[in-house]
């Protein structure tokens, strides 16, 4: 069975929905196996980029996807430094990115989650997501590119790969300077709530090997069945839902509902805004936030901006109450949103070819 094949991409999509699933059964926020932004997020705040106290932790899963790509790239000789191709704008895109995300309070990999445990909310953001991706692929018929990447030395693309490395010594370490939720004895939040070190970091290490070799991306999935009536990428996602529901049953830890839903909101057009943004911005990039994480550990430091992007963007929506909450979107979230639209609307724009501008 080929890398690239359906039945491989579905069967692991199955094996990494089963993962994330059991992420919660040992300790992480409900419907949150696995969140790109929400776990950014976290981690800022464990550097103290942000003051929010009930999200400050620093995310195994984040460090395993990143460890976990770098080193199925090694192996299969595919890691590759390069980079160059519009770092400052691909480093905006990623902070609208987490802007959107957080409006949604959630990656598209975890709406896929959060419609596995049955949140309805999540229907409204994947309908906003594909509308994204629609932009986004109406300017890539048109032209859109961010042109092309350079090689670089080796030494430039293991730079995220050590970082992360880094940031997993300080989190077995716990100095005094790195912030977690689960010093505050009076705060609750998705902080305290996470699987043991060793199992988040298996597990992210099992799935960024596996998003590796299949390539696994939800925009990229969306975007190839609307270009080229590919479906490989967006079965595999399929298959994550199934599973990761197919286990939420059996754990009595699905519910069918608007309402109530856990780290969620029911404010439906936000909802559909904010992941409309992700799917744009996410498209003119090149991929979800979870497959700019693999690139980087393949050594693409365009990715790597991109990630830093969306570290900075989750530090500045909590520091200036940009981010959603179970109540609902706030003002300044609302505002950024749109102004994060109008910005991508701007870059694509920007960015078309000469010939099909004239």
């Amino acid at each position: 069975m080929s890398f690239d094949s359906k039945k491989f991409t579905v069967a692991i999509g199955l094996l990494i929905g089963i993962i994330s699933a059991m992420l919660v059964k040992f300790g992480n926020p409900a419907n949150m196996g696995f969140c790109i932004a929400c776990f950014i997020r976290d981690t800022a705040g464990a550097l103290g980029l942000h003051g929010a106290k009930g999200v400050q932790y620093i995310r195994p899963e984040i460090i395993g996807l990143v460890l976990g790509s770098f080193a199925a790239a090694l192996f299969s000789k595919e890691f590759k430094a390069r980079g160059g191709s519009a770092p400052m704008t691909r480093f905006i895109l990623g902070f609208f990115v987490m802007v959107g995300a957080l409006m949604f309070l959630g990656c598209p990999f975890r709406m896929v989650l959060r419609i596995a445990g049955g949140d309805l909310n999540a229907v409204v953001g994947l309908v906003g997501f594909a509308a994204g991706i629609l932009c986004g692929v109406f300017f890539l018929n048109k032209g859109f590119s961010l042109k092309r990447s350079y090689t670089l030395s080796a030494c430039e693309g293991t730079v995220m790969p050590v970082i992360q490395a880094v940031f997993l010594a300080l989190l077995i370490a716990a100095p005094t300077f790195i912030l977690f939720t689960s010093n505050y004895a009076d705060v609750k939040g998705p902080g305290k709530a996470h699987a043991a070190i060793i199992i988040s970091l298996a597990a992210g290490l099992i799935v960024g090997i596996l998003a590796q070799k299949s390539r696994f991306c939800m925009v990229g999935g969306l975007r190839d069945l609307i270009l080229f009536r590919e479906a490989r990428l967006i079965l595999g996602f399929a298959a994550i839902a199934a599973a990761a529901c197919a286990a939420n049953v059996a754990m009595g830890s699905f519910t069918l509902g608007f309402e109530n839903q856990p780290v969620a909101h029911t404010d439906a057009l936000w909802n559909f805004l904010g992941m409309l943004l992700v799917g744009f911005a996410s498209v003119l990039l090149g991929g979800c936030p979870l497959r700019q994480l693999i690139l980087s550990g393949e050594g693409n430091t365009d990715s790597a901006v991109t990630s830093l992007g969306l570290l900075v963007g989750a530090a500045f929506c909590h520091n200036f109450a940009l981010a959603s909450s179970a109540a609902g979107p706030t003002p300044n979230g609302k505002v950024a949103v749109i102004i994060g639209i109008v910005v991508a609307v701007a870059i694509a724009f920007a960015n078309l070819s000469q010939k099909q501008e004239a």
